[in-house]
């Protein structure tokens, strides 16, 4: 007989992981997701070894291996002179040292090894939520399709647009940030006279708004540029759109001739507004809570949006494992808030100053922690895992 039923709305990256390590431990899951299917959309991930080893954990080694590539080294160089200010070696080196090596992969790709791992009988797609309504004993979510559902617990991962977050907090709109962002996919062979063309590199520009990062997909047959400048407004109706090769070199051009030419070899671009919001101080309210970009929206500067969902959703399958009763269900996402709300303000804010790793330091506290092992405290005692 399942512990609890739990509904989780939102089944993306952090969602699906929440998802999956929660029904193993042998809770009722529904997921509620808006698409009508899986599509192949989005950008590409960077998945760090803090959330290659969650991931790990849930046996999928293999299936988020399969089309990602194993960047060799995390670089930093100068915009104008070519520097080099860092350079942490990755691949099997970080594997070595975190238990997990750096993996680049397409979103659609992590997203189907996730969608692969858990029932799809228990995704009910096309699922807008029009209600969520907390009872005595329990939580009743309501689709915009009149459909009812009746849980013990309610978890938002449904992104910064989160209606789980509205429903607890009120209506808020994210932050246009004054950065936008240019994303590219061009076949390595374009990129011959690039050296360390198979690692995570990024050129610092002069401005913290101003980058460009590259890093090897598709087992290292393609090669990602990321860039991102200042832009005073954006007021374009979607935050994603088409952009012009031409305009996105038009950025760079004093950059080192390394960089150019990987804009050069641009074919097609789209152009993203990067939006934020501020720390949020509570996590979870009675029997519902959230996780990713739900509650800490983040710049995308230190890789780690991905990677903290997937930290949060297994931290708070980990705090849920023995619960059998809403009393129980609510204590366990209290500690989750407690173990996880420090790290990711931490990052959150670390992401939008934009200094990480700009010259030579430790990646240890990022990418060597556990989500399966960190201890999951409260305020008074150790809660049994």
């Amino acid at each position: 007989m399942a512990k609890l039923s739990i509904g989780v709305v939102g089944g993306g990256i952090g969602g699906l992981t929440a998802a999956i390590a929660l029904q193993r431990m042998g809770h009722e899951v529904t997921v509620f997701e808006q698409s009508k299917a899986y599509l192949r959309i989005g950008a590409d991930i960077n998945l760090t070894p803090n959330a290659v080893k969650a991931l790990d954990g849930l046996g999928l080694n293999e299936a988020i291996r399969k089309t990602a590539a194993r960047p060799t080294h995390r670089i930093s160089r100068m915009w104008d002179s070519g520097e080099e200010t860092s350079r942490l070696a990755m691949s099997n080196d970080a594997e070595i040292q975190y238990g997990a090596p750096q993996l680049t992969i397409h979103r659609a790709d992590l997203l189907a090894a996730l969608a692969a791992a858990f029932d799809r009988r228990n995704v009910v797609f096309n699922a807008r939520i029009n209600r969520i309504e907390e009872q005595t004993n329990g939580v009743v979510v309501e689709t915009t399709a009149g459909q009812s559902y009746p849980l013990d617990v309610v978890l938002g991962g449904d992104g910064i647009h989160s209606a789980v977050r509205a429903h607890l907090f009120g209506e808020e709109q994210p932050r246009f940030t004054g950065v936008v962002a240019y994303r590219a996919v061009v076949p390595v062979e374009r990129l011959q006279d690039i050296p360390d063309i198979q690692a995570f590199t990024k050129w610092w520009g002069e401005t913290p708004e101003s980058q460009i990062v590259t890093f090897p997909l598709n087992q290292g047959k393609d090669i990602f540029i990321f860039a991102t400048t200042a832009q005073n407004s954006w007021t374009e109706e979607s935050w994603t759109g088409a952009g012009d090769c031409d305009e996105l070199r038009s950025h760079y051009t004093h950059f080192h001739p390394q960089a150019r030419n990987l804009l050069d070899a641009c074919d097609e671009v789209l152009k993203t507004a990067l939006y934020e919001r501020d720390p949020l101080e509570c996590w979870s309210k009675g029997r519902i809570a959230l996780l990713g970009d739900a509650c800490h929206p983040m710049m995308p500067f230190m890789a780690q949006g991905a990677g903290q969902a997937i930290e949060d959703a297994i931290v708070l399958a980990r705090t849920l494992e023995h619960a059998t009763n809403g009393d129980e269900a609510e204590a366990a996402l209290h500690v989750y808030q407690t173990v996880r709300q420090d790290r990711a303000r931490q990052i959150q804010v670390g992401s939008r100053s934009n200094q990480w790793l700009k010259n030579a330091g430790s990646a240890d506290w990022v990418y060597g922690y556990d989500a399966w092992t960190v201890p999951l405290q409260g305020e008074s005692e150790e809660i049994p895992v």
